[in-house]
């Protein structure tokens, strides 16, 4: 069997996310980040429900939210080093898409599936973003999964949470190869 696209799959086999901490500008104007986007909704979606929605984060929101992420670490109790570690995200940030899961009722796709739905949209957008020759990576923290901050920061409904912070940008370094799994080791194969 011929592979049909050997490029593609040399480039899944060896791609590598860039810390965003080494992420540079300039980063993808809206005309640029729109294909990414495009590529990132073909996602699997069971149901076409659209279990999700993206959110554009540019550098001012990025500041607003670094700032909120310091007013709520304060709030509950994290201490200076933690403070600045976790609004480092924001505050480094030139361009961050935020994928949004977007729990929907349905009787035939049960939420699990919407989340995975989400997942997979994260890994789409940032694998679209370093094929297309950008620097990204896809982080969450704490404030991910903190209510308020996603309430007052984002937005969010009761029905919604963040799945990532997808940060792009241009690349300045290229980062070492790291271990990977031994897949044979965590393959099953059955026959019968």
């Amino acid at each position: 069997m011929s592979l049909k696209n050997p490029a593609a799959l040399d480039f899944l086999q060896s791609r590598r996310s860039r810390p965003a901490k080494t992420l540079v500008a300039p980063a993808p104007n809206r005309e640029q980040l729109l294909p990414l986007l495009t590529a990132a909704a073909r996602s699997p979606d069971h149901g076409k429900l659209e279990p999700w929605r993206f959110v554009v984060l540019e550098i001012g929101a990025l500041q607003r939210l670094a700032d909120l992420t310091e007013n709520r670490a304060a709030a509950m109790g994290k201490n200076a080093e933690e403070i600045a570690k976790a609004r480092s995200q924001f505050d480094m940030g030139l361009l961050a898409v935020t994928v949004i899961e977007v729990q929907k009722p349905s009787e035939k796709i049960p939420a699990i599936e919407q989340t995975y739905s989400a997942g997979a949209v994260c890994l789409a957008l940032l694998n679209a973003a370093l094929a297309a020759g950008w620097g990204a990576n896809w982080l969450s923290g704490w404030q991910a999964h903190d209510r308020e901050f996603c309430k007052k920061g984002l937005g969010l409904a009761e029905n919604e949470r963040v799945a990532g912070f997808i940060h792009i940008a241009t690349e300045s370094v290229s980062p070492p190869e790291r271990p990977r799994p031994d897949v044979s080791a965590l393959t099953q194969w059955v026959s019968e």
